[in-house]
């Protein structure tokens, strides 16, 4: 599937409407449901295959956040061969009392891998606890980027993010399907 087709596909599987709670506080009135195509290994794997061309080069770990970017960064990880760690909101009490799993990313370059964003403020909130641990992260991709500051936030943090679909891509898709 080419871009176009996989944002078509995304917009009919996961787009809702009504009145939703967004992790940033806000509300919306459309809901980008991401468990829609992360529980869809056909979809996900033709997400990760187009996403694995937008990972910068140089990148040696890809970081995916707690819960959704999981499924995005272990098909990601298949696609582009690099290690992945898995990166919790806060690191367990218990176990090995981690923050992250997986591959090391201490001295690393290491891109992080988000399934939607909208505000930016869980990527900011992991990528300060990850350069706390010696990651070197100056760059995020997505999924969706729902073009509500994200991008923006993010590169005050330093961090330039870099969507696979977006906002305007989803609604053009709906367009083409409606006309």
């Amino acid at each position: 599937m080419n871009t176009d087709e996989l944002a078509a596909a995304v917009d009919r599987r996961c787009r809702l409407q009504g009145e939703f709670l967004l992790r940033s506080g806000r509300t919306a009135t459309e809901y980008f449901d991401k468990y829609q195509f992360e529980a869809d290994p056909v979809l996900l794997d033709a997400l990760a295959a187009e996403l694995a061309t937008l990972v910068p080069a140089g990148t040696q770990v890809l970081a995916g956040l707690e819960m959704g970017g999981i499924a995005v960064v272990t098909a990601l990880g298949r696609h582009t061969g690099l290690p992945c760690a898995f990166v919790r909101k806060a690191a367990k009490p218990y176990g090995t009392a981690r923050l992250t799993e997986g591959a090391d990313v201490a001295g690393r370059r290491v891109t992080v891998v988000e399934d939607v964003v909208t505000s930016g403020g869980q990527i900011v909130i992991s990528t300060g606890q990850l350069r706390e641990l010696g990651a070197v992260i100056e760059q995020a991709v997505c999924v969706i980027d729902r073009e509500e500051g994200g991008a923006a936030a993010l590169a005050g943090h330093g961090i330039a993010l870099t969507a696979l679909l977006t906002r305007t891509s989803l609604d053009a898709a709906r367009s083409a399907s409606d006309a």
